[in-house]
């Protein structure tokens, strides 16, 4: 870390958007202008600094998100760039946790897309600030005005532009800044456009007062001092409309717009002026708090090198020659090279080895790092994402990362006995890498069962199985993530009674399930009045319940949407214990399920088609032959959008049937929704199956 640097010049930010938006291009071009690369690198030419990875330069797509570092004017701005391909939401959601705020980017053709509207929602869900960039602005078809409503209606966000386009000849040819109402003209050259500001051309000056009254109003909504003004038609100062634009911005009030094409280097200069301008530094965050629940006082963290250190791990990456590195955040205090640190999260003393500011693979060794800094450690072997780093003096626990739930699985088996040596080691780092990914072993048959996001994130994990790890396998059919849950309410008594020499086993409990909502897993409540049930064996019956969800017995697939009400028992004061009832809860919640009823669950995809216009019909009629429901229809020029929500078991393989159907013309994008109910005798058929294949 740059010690000269205040923490208030700090921008900790990432670039979150749809495939194919343009984020790796945004962020090349951002490196180059700031000085930190002094080549323009491009995506179809597998030459993008940040896309490092093999596979991500044959595919001309992030899979992993790459941090750097760099400055621009006298600030210094951490930049995560982060997948775009929903297989890879794990990247985006742990890198939303650590970052102080972000830049969503909008394809001026595509507009809002399926997986635009996950990364938002996971920005949301983090209450993280956003700047909006609509980019891709020379393409045919662009149409700002028709993005910035759709941000407005999709999301529901306050968007406002602040800067719109200069279209003459029907060419972009720069941007009207809406701030200090100039004009910038962009003149093409070889090595990145070169800038030309003037006043405001007579033929959009109008337009322009208009978009220009506009934002002044909004942004007047949120500081007394703007609204007096525009009330009273007096001038604002640019300072004024600055300040006012930043502090709703960081209050998620505001959205500020703006607009480019990044690929002929138009309107990055301008974001990363909105960057510095607009988005908050570390001190302009909540302080993080300690999320114990056990502890009796409130414990806060602000950002400050002399307050205590507090730190989360948020992404393990293993690297060939260093072995595991630990990407870090620094929340408060200063993390040293050489320090012995507290792992809070998992009770355990681990020192830091070295410390290094990260330029997508490669690194720079720093000798401490301070509280607003984004950094990597390598040193820290028991630590997993979303673990905590502190002192062992002043011990504090922060919020972890949550992860979705994979949602298919395959098979696959080691070629040869070598590579069935290396095969397990390979898994274990993989997965450690990866919260998404998961690995489970048969025992009997040899075989390993990985599960993850979709298609491409097994295809990406059994390729770099072979390249890095050197492990050949033979892969099964993909198998769908099916859930299992009850279907009514159920009251049940379990009583575990077993007398044999010395200490028997008492345990005896009253519950009631409830089916809980879509997507709220399992929910415990404890209604023990009178110490019918002793305190501490209440956690054991929860860890019975959790168990035996494991593995339901309608099918064996985990259970999930479940209530449990413990409400009644007895216990023996010498032959009662922890494993007595943790025993005894997870036999009778199986019991309990198979009086309640069960049913089987499976992934519901959003998928949204796009295709030519002559296409639709038979585009429709496919996905509603796949079980779907088609939930949205739309026309842009001559492209027809089409939304629907199908069975995941239903989508394998349909990128070749999307390609047969529209002669190669279509593409389409899909993320998981929700789980459903399967048919009836659709679920008896596919529970025979797996049965028969357990035998």
């Amino acid at each position: 870390m740059n010690n000269t640097i205040s923490i208030d010049k700090i921008r900790n930010i990432g670039l979150t958007a749809h495939i194919d938006a343009g984020k790796t291009t945004v962020t090349e071009r951002i490196l180059f202008f700031t000085g930190k690369r002094h080549k323009l690198g491009e995506v179809h030419d597998g030459e993008a600094v940040m896309d490092w990875m093999v596979q991500e330069q044959e595919r001309g797509i992030t899979i992993t998100s790459a941090a750097t570092t760099t400055h621009w004017l006298d600030h210094q701005i951490n930049i995560i760039d982060t997948p775009g391909h929903v297989d890879f939401t794990a990247e985006v959601e742990r890198s939303l946790r650590v970052l102080d705020g972000t830049v969503a980017l909008f394809c001026a053709v595509g507009g809002v897309q399926p997986q635009s509207e996950t990364v938002w929602h996971q920005a949301e869900k983090y209450s993280v600030p956003r700047l909006a960039f609509i980019n891709k602005m020379d393409r045919a078809g662009a149409d700002f005005d028709r993005v910035v409503e759709e941000i407005k209606d999709e999301f529901g966000a306050n968007a406002v532009p602040i800067v719109i386009p200069l279209i003459e000849n029907e060419e972009f040819v720069g941007i009207i800044d809406l701030v200090d109402m100039q004009a910038t003209y962009y003149d093409e050259a070889p090595q990145g456009s070169i800038l030309r500001k003037e006043p405001i051309p007579e033929t959009h000056l109008k337009r322009a007062e208009e978009a220009r009254e506009i934002m002044i109003e909004r942004v007047s909504e949120q500081d007394d001092e703007l609204m007096e003004l525009f009330i009273n038609g007096a001038p604002a100062k640019k300072d004024a409309v600055m300040r006012a634009i930043r502090a709703a911005t960081i209050k998620n009030e505001l959205i500020p717009v703006l607009c480019g094409a990044a690929f002929k280097n138009k309107g990055i200069r301008k974001l990363l002026d909105a960057i510095v301008a607009y988005l908050p530094s570390p001190i302009d965050r909540p302080p993080v708090i300690d999320c114990r629940s056990d502890i009796d006082r409130e414990i806060i963290r602000r950002p400050d090198d002399s307050a205590p250190l507090a730190a989360l791990a948020y992404k393990i990456a293993a690297d060939r020659h260093m072995g595991k590195i630990t990407y870090i955040r620094v929340y408060s205090g200063i993390l040293k090279s050489g320090d012995t640190v507290y792992n809070s999260s998992r009770d355990k003393k681990q020192r830091v080895g070295r410390l290094f500011l990260m330029h997508a693979n490669k690194q720079t060794a720093i000798e401490e790092l301070h509280a607003g800094g984004v950094g990597a450690v390598v040193g820290l072997s028991e630590t997993g994402t979303g673990d905590t780093i502190c002192s062992k003096e002043h011990p504090i626990v922060l919020e972890t990362i949550e992860f979705p739930a994979p949602v298919i699985s395959v098979a696959v088996t080691p070629e040869s006995r070598p590579d069935r040596d290396k095969l397990s080691s390979a898994l274990s780092r993989l997965a450690e890498e990866d919260p998404t990914f998961t690995v489970k072993t048969n025992k009997e048959s040899g075989e390993y069962v990985i599960s993850g996001m979709g298609e491409l994130h097994i295809e990406i994990i059994v390729d770099r199985l072979l390249r890095e790890f050197m492990v050949n396998v033979t892969v099964g059919q993909p198998q769908v993530a099916y859930r299992e849950t009850i279907l009514g309410s159920v009251e049940f008594e379990n009583k575990l009674v077993k007398q044999t020499g010395g200490h028997g086993q008492y345990a005896h409990i009253k519950f009631r399930l409830e089916p809980g909502n879509h997507g709220s897993g399992f929910q415990f409540n404890n209604e023990i009045k009178g110490g019918r049930v002793p305190r501490e064996y209440i956690p054991a019956v929860e860890r019975g319940f959790i168990d035996a969800m494991t593995k339901g017995p309608y099918a064996g697939f985990p259970m999930v949407d479940i209530q449990a009400v413990l409400y009644d028992g007895s216990y023996h004061e010498v032959d009662s214990s922890e494993n007595a009832f943790r025993t005894c809860s997870r036999n009778g919640f199986k019991d309990a399920c198979k009086k309640a009823g069960l049913q089987l669950l499976e992934p519901i995809m959003n998928v949204e088609v796009t295709t030519p216009e002559e296409f639709t019909g038979s585009v429709s009629g496919n996905l509603c032959s796949k079980r779907g429901r088609i939930i949205g229809m739309e026309t842009r020029g001559k492209v027809s959008i089409i939304s629907g929500e199908v069975p995941l078991a239903q989508m394998f393989g349909y990128s070749t049937e999307i390609r047969t159907i529209t002669s190669g013309r279509g593409n389409f994008s899909m993320h998981f929704d929700h789980y459903e109910a399967v048919p009836f005798s659709l679920a008896e058929e596919i529970v025979a199956q797996r049965l028969e294949k357990e035998k």
